[in-house]
């Protein structure tokens, strides 16, 4: 890498998704628990960039994720 280059590692934007998951795997029963938080992360893999789900998390204390609306 050049002496420069002070670039910092961007977290995916699907990141925040599969620590729901993560975390819904330690909240009792995962068989339960985690097809809910599972299914967004799938959606958000699957979709494109800024298509998002913007479904609210089931175990982390964040606000779900917005979609910029473009006004033409």
């Amino acid at each position: 890498m050049p002496e420069g280059d002070h670039r910092q590692p961007i977290a995916h934007r699907c990141n925040d998704r599969v620590e729901d998951v993560i975390q819904a795997c330690f909240e009792g029963n995962p068989f339960k628990t985690v097809p809910g938080p599972f299914k967004l992360f799938y959606e958000c893999m699957r979709s494109k960039p800024g298509e998002e789900p913007t479904a609210p998390f089931f175990y982390l204390e964040l606000d779900p994720p917005t979609r910029e609306v473009k006004l033409e």
